[in-house]
């Protein structure tokens, strides 16, 4: 089974981002939804220089306009882009016709009747993110039975959200669906909305990964 991968999410704080990216995660998303505690709309596009080319970038949105999406991921040149909401497999297909990057979808997951919503899908994007099914568009610290997982019948890889701690991390890593590439963090992993905690996110990394030397960072 390949390296599971680790996706920061919700990052808006400059500093922050820097902090984060020096620890080499696989992917750093950034939220573009005016509701969300986390809205990157101040983002500053030359931070994003700072994430080593191991790194990649990930535009967070929940149904908005296909131009709006596509004007902000040409501006900071998202390597992928996450839909958060009710898009449909026809909007994916679009979005992805129109800017090539991985397209990742989101699904809120509370019984094994969810996963039926995935089909459609199948064929229009790249990764799916399983996450709790709240009222919120993520975020919300809430967690999703995984045990459910053996309902997903699906052949698309997936992302594993919700409400993601030290421990629930440990535990995926040793007892994960075959079909699950990586975990998205977010708000167990925060000093407040849009600041991560940059020891906790070290200590994530280092289930998975071997974090990069002082000297190994100077270059980028």
């Amino acid at each position: 089974m390949n390296e599971i991968k680790v996706k920061i999410c919700g990052m808006r704080n400059v500093v922050n981002i820097v902090e984060v990216a020096i620890l080499h995660p696989d992917y750093m998303g950034f939220v573009f939804y005016e509701r969300s505690p986390r809205y990157a709309v101040e983002l500053n596009h030359a931070v994003l220089n700072f994430l080593h080319p191991y790194t990649l970038s990930v535009g967070v949105f929940v149904n908005a306009e296909m131009g709006r999406v596509v004007e902000t991921a040409e501006y900071y040149r998202f390597n992928a882009l996450q839909l958060h909401g009710n898009e449909t497999p026809e909007y994916c297909a679009e979005l992805k016709a129109k800017y090539n990057c991985e397209i990742i979808k989101a699904f809120g997951i509370k019984s094994e009747e969810d996963f039926s919503n995935t089909s459609a899908y199948e064929q229009v994007c790249d990764y799916f993110l399983f996450d709790a099914k709240t009222e919120l568009y993520g975020g919300s610290g809430s967690k999703f039975d995984h045990s459910l997982l053996v309902n997903y019948k699906g052949k698309k890889p997936f992302f594993l959200s919700g409400g993601i701690t030290l421990d629930d991390a440990a535990n995926i890593r040793d007892n994960r669906h075959e079909l699950c590439i990586g975990i998205d963090v977010n708000s167990y992993f925060e000093i407040s909305p849009g600041l991560k905690n940059v020891q906790q996110v070290k200590k994530l990394l280092q289930l998975f990964k071997e974090i990069p030397n002082e000297q190994d960072t100077q270059t980028f």
